[in-house]
């Protein structure tokens, strides 16, 4: 018997008040030179998990007006990206008005062509300088990384509609201390998992009450990588499964799921809300190590697999355990097929589109990513981009998950 063609969503159907839709990107995955930071240097370090430099990555530090055209020709709502914060302070003290001006004519030309913007204060990459004193193990970034915020918002809060402090920072510790795959490269170091954990969420608390006090009066949140998990009770993908109230205490499984997800979910508690970033669902052991997948489940062009209804179940979770609103910051799919790229984006929306009817409070969805960009330690082998841009001339093409995307938006005004 033949499997029936899928058939692409048509309309996502109405939206709540205040809703936004809108498309994502990052200072150092677009901006191309950010040569003063830690991603920098383990790029080129030929030991580190890294396939390829970032190098001028997609131009976006001069071709930002492009960008936005792009995202206002998809009759979005709001654009999110992100502020370096190696380009603002250059050296401990030393910070650059220019650069900063430069984020302000980002931010002002949102603002005449009716974008919202969604302002993430770190997104991966810490100043080289704080990353030769330790970065995220030392206890001085809380301080450190809450005056560059301070700094950041006296320049540019009045343009600031929304704001997340950290991007991700659960996967800065996982994937930078437990697996080695992000700087520092540091794996199993279960001490500098946890040292850097109790440093990101006390820095997302310092920086929150510096962005509260203005200029500019905007929701502060954090956006939280929070995989549709399943735990195992040992290494066996068929084996039995655990709930959150059934991990052992001792184990590496509670370390895990206390440093990569409650502990960020706690938190956000105090925060006007939760950004959720999913794009699949994550198998876990008692060891704290991912469980061995059985051959032939589908899986994504980065390895990830095919689940794009995670979504649905992460907003459900995030809204139920911290009592907050969710807005989904990331979601989309690393592919070279764009008709699979349609199906991903289909099968995600129809679950948020499904939770929202359930009564779950979800103030909008943005799209990862705008364009093909610096995929971390895969470089630029992943596409997770609605655009394509060429590699040499950094010409934007558009893509039909693009057209998809826009008139999913229009059918929902």
């Amino acid at each position: 018997m033949s499997e029936t063609p899928f058939q692409p969503m048509e309309s996502f159907g109405p939206v709540p008040d205040g809703w936004v839709w809108g498309t994502a990107t990052a200072a150092h995955q677009v901006e191309g030179g950010n040569v003063n930071n830690d991603w920098w240097e383990f790029e080129h370090d030929p030991d580190s998990a890294a396939l390829e430099s970032s190098g001028d990555a997609c131009d976006s530090w001069h071709r930002w007006r492009e960008d936005l055209d792009l995202v206002k020709g998809l009759g979005l709502d709001s654009y999110r990206f992100s502020l370096e914060w190696s380009r603002i302070e250059l050296a401990e003290g030393e910070f650059s008005i220019a650069a900063l001006d430069h984020y302000r004519e980002i931010l002002l030309a949102c603002r005449e062509m009716g974008l919202k913007t969604c302002v993430t204060f770190h997104h991966f990459t810490t100043p080289l300088w704080m990353a030769k004193k330790g970065g995220w193990t030392n206890s001085e970034i809380v301080d450190l990384f809450a005056r560059y915020c301070a700094v950041a918002v006296e320049r540019l809060g009045d343009l600031i509609d929304v704001a997340c402090t950290l991007n991700e920072p659960n996967m800065v510790t996982l994937v930078g201390y437990w697996y080695g795959n992000f700087p520092p490269g540091h794996l199993n170091d279960y001490a500098g998992f946890e040292a850097a954990t109790e440093n990101l969420i006390a820095a997302h608390r310092a920086a929150r009450t510096v962005l509260k006090s203005g200029p500019g009066d905007f929701p502060i949140g954090l956006t939280h990588a929070l995989f549709d998990f399943v735990f195992h009770a040992d290494d066996q993908w068929d084996g039995p499964t655990l709930t959150l109230d059934e991990i052992p205490p001792d184990s590496d499984l509670a370390r895990y799921v206390h440093g990569v997800i409650t502990a960020y979910l706690d938190a956000a508690k105090e925060d006007d809300f939760i950004g959720v970033q999913t794009y699949f669902t994550e198998h876990v052991g008692l060891d704290g190590q991912k469980t061995p997948r059985p051959a032939g489940l589908r899986e994504t062009q980065i390895g990830w697999l095919f689940t794009p209804e995670a979504i649905g179940k992460t907003c459900r979770w995030a809204a139920e355990y911290t009592g907050k609103p969710v807005i989904v910051t990331e979601n989309g799919i690393a592919t070279d097929d764009d008709e699979e790229r349609i199906e991903y984006y289909s099968k995600a929306l129809a679950a948020v589109r499904e939770a929202l009817d359930d009564g779950v409070d979800i103030r909008g969805y943005y799209a990862w990513s705008l364009l093909d960009n610096f995929e971390w330690p895969q470089g630029f082998t992943m596409k997770f981009g609605l655009y394509s841009v060429d590699r040499e001339t950094f010409v934007r093409t558009a893509k039909p998950s693009a057209d998809f995307y826009r008139r999913i938006v229009a059918s929902s005004r």
